[in-house]
């Protein structure tokens, strides 16, 4: 059944009411494409850890397309020059920017398809989109890829102060509660202005900058790299890698048909009239809930037991260190493992394991200009001369040892 399009106004809790600015664009959300993102958990398995983090990759695409239409607004009032078609790009690019995001997003990459980044997927999606749509979404794509001649509206879609961050800043904090990332988004685009086709902040918008950079680390810390949020992302991992094994040796298990599709393929194809970009367009969240159901009650005892933690959250102990683990500590859990439930070296990796994590606030490979009362372009930590603009290029690196709750 088709039903007329129409413009429409969605009531978000962040912003409040959101405005779609055409019927192609309301068109493009209609598509199922598009409404699969409402089925695709913004971050992951989070909500083990936060339980309000149920928000979806749906309500983060519409969130960037309403701070897209703010930053056209701000950049036109001060003469920046951006045509309809530019405009309408923008917002389609913006919009589509993440619809490559497979099941449980970050969470998952590269697990199920391997060597295909969500970033090359959402531009497959986006070519197919605009086959779809008469060529309406070539500018669009041509901005997504970096390959327009304006560079700043790359760099609105894709840079260290881009509408992507600073809508999921402010949503992830709004749904975890996690007061540090609520960022003033709408400062900080009223601050933006574009010299030389460079996206740039005018000099009053410095310390809004830093709070937004402090902000970020500080959620990177208490939400994006939790460590109980690490550990459930790893079973997670393990589980697929589990299945492909038992697979690979012959063993059969149960999974949803579009799943048991990519597992069987090696190479994948998502170029015009592709099945495979077909296939993975009906994939989401609830394959991986469904198949984690199914493998609880496999025979193979790490499979079913990979499966068990997840969905009654009785997650793997991770402790955090600022120096590498030693082998000997993973050793002596792994053999700790073996011992109590009787499995190989091999079985026991699938619950011990090491590994590390990074978090760095500003990278000045990719820098944020400053632009002074003068006119003069000036680099962010430059800029700001405090000792605090220079601690957000420190790269803090910590380690961690993943392994089951035992009994001594």
């Amino acid at each position: 059944m088709k039903q007329q399009n129409k413009l429409k106004i969605l009531n978000d809790p962040i912003y409040g009411f959101i405005s779609i600015p055409s019927e192609e664009i309301f068109s493009i959300i209609e598509h199922p494409y598009f409404q699969r993102l409402r089925r695709i958990t913004q971050m992951g398995l989070s909500y083990l850890v936060y339980p309000g983090a149920h928000h979806t990759r749906f309500h983060h695409a519409l969130g960037c397309m309403h701070l897209m239409q703010k930053a056209v607004q701000v950049l036109r009032s001060k003469l920046v020059e951006i045509s309809e078609d530019e405009e309408d790009a923008l917002y389609k690019a913006i919009l589509l920017h993440d619809i490559g995001h497979g099941p449980f997003s970050h969470a998952l990459e590269y697990q199920i398809i391997k060597n295909v980044t969500h970033e090359q997927l959402s531009c497959h999606f986006m070519n197919e989109l605009n086959r779809k749509f008469n060529g309406s979404l070539t500018l669009a794509i041509q901005i997504f890829k970096g390959e327009y001649h304006r560079p700043f509206m790359l760099e609105l879609i894709s840079s260290q102060l881009d509408m992507d961050r600073l809508d999921y800043l402010k949503r992830d904090s709004f749904y975890t509660g996690v007061a540090e990332g609520n960022i003033n988004s709408q400062r900080l685009i009223t601050m933006l202005n574009v010299v030389d086709d460079q996206l740039v902040v005018e000099e009053k918008g410095l310390y809004s900058v830093e709070n937004f950079l402090s902000g970020r680390r500080l959620m990177y810390w208490q939400v994006y790299l939790h460590k109980t949020g690490i550990g459930a992302e790893h079973l997670l991992q393990s589980v697929i890698k589990r299945i492909k094994e038992l697979l690979d040796n012959g063993v059969e298990v149960k999974l949803p048909d579009n799943l048991k599709y990519f597992f069987n393929k090696d190479f994948f194809s998502f170029e015009a009239d592709s099945k495979d970009l077909e296939r993975f367009s009906f994939l989401d969240d609830s394959d991986i809930i469904y198949t984690l159901k199914l493998g609880s009650a496999h025979r193979d005892f790490v499979l079913s037991e990979l499966c068990k933690m997840i969905l009654n959250r009785q997650l793997l102990k991770i402790k955090f260190s600022d120096k590498p683990i030693p082998q000997r500590k993973v050793d002596k859990h792994l053999k700790k493992l073996q011992k109590s439930y009787q499995l190989t070296e091999q079985e026991a990796s699938y619950f011990v394991f090491s590994g590390d994590v990074v978090n760095l606030a500003y990278a000045k490979a990719k820098p944020i200009q400053i632009l002074n009362k003068k006119g003069k372009l000036i680099e962010l930590i430059k800029a700001g001369k405090e000792d605090s603009f220079k601690a957000l290029l420190k790269e803090v690196k910590k380690y961690y040892c993943c392994y089951p709750k035992l009994q001594d």
